[in-house]
């Protein structure tokens, strides 16, 4: 994994993106009409550019109206359940073990091929080398990739050394000082706005953490200060009754 290079400034969220983060980041997500309004006027944004936004969002599918709330659609459930991995605890105690999920099909499809890359890269395996893919066992969830008749998974123990191994499969370096640049980002802000779209950042990068065991992490890994951030930064916004 190679982590994308850091913009600079965050930039006002437009309404479309306002209302699928404050549903991303609500449990139960699910808003009234109402709530969403206000939450648009306290980030800037009109009633009525709001709502034209909501409207667009039903039609694409992102969202769903269910008794008249609006709720996440399937496409934004699972990156909310994704989301919510990294922001919550998701690890168990690591017993050496590697997920290892081998491609065993040749011949298949672009579209079917990059499907399965999307599968394997969302259960946080990265590509040992084509069509391996690997990282330790210790997430809670179960491997979604597992029954894929195009695999075989395995749990597996390398002859290399875990901490290299992993440092060889994600730039952990980069994604650190990304992370604390997040932070810091998120706590400079002051503008509603501007802080609505640091904190979507900082879920972002969050959500490609590969939830390495303790062990094979760097020293200072800024993952719990990420979400300890984001963590606050919810509680405000409930605070000020928009989530």
């Amino acid at each position: 994994m190679t982590a994308r290079p850091l913009e600079q400034e965050p930039t006002p969220l437009p309404a479309r993106s306002v209302a699928l983060s404050l549903l991303l980041g609500s449990h139960p997500d699910r808003m009234t009409p109402a709530a969403l309004i206000r939450a648009g006027e306290h980030f800037g944004i009109s009633p009525a550019t709001l709502r034209v936004a909501l409207t667009r969002a039903v039609a694409a599918g992102d969202l769903r109206r269910v008794d008249g709330d609006y709720v996440l659609g399937d496409r934004l459930v699972a990156r909310q359940r994704h989301q919510d991995e990294a922001v919550e605890d998701a690890e168990t105690a690591w017993d050496g073990d590697w997920e290892m999920a081998v491609v065993v099909v040749a011949g298949r499809p672009g579209p079917d091929r990059a499907a399965l890359r999307d599968l394997l890269a969302s259960a946080r395996l990265a590509e040992l080398r084509e069509g391996v893919w690997t990282r330790p066992a210790n997430l809670r969830r179960a491997p979604a990739y597992a029954d894929d008749t195009v695999l075989r998974a395995f749990r597996t123990r390398p002859a290399d050394d875990d901490a290299e191994l992993a440092a060889s499969l994600w730039d952990l370096t980069t994604w650190a000082r990304q992370g604390e640049e997040l932070v810091a980002l998120l706590a400079d802000a002051r503008d509603p706005a501007l802080r609505l779209a640091a904190a979507a950042r900082l879920v972002r990068h969050l959500a490609s953490d590969p939830l390495l065991p303790a062990t094979l992490l760097p020293r200072g890994w800024p993952g719990p200060a990420l979400r300890r951030a984001y963590a606050d930064y919810q509680a405000e916004l409930r605070e000020l009754s928009l989530s």
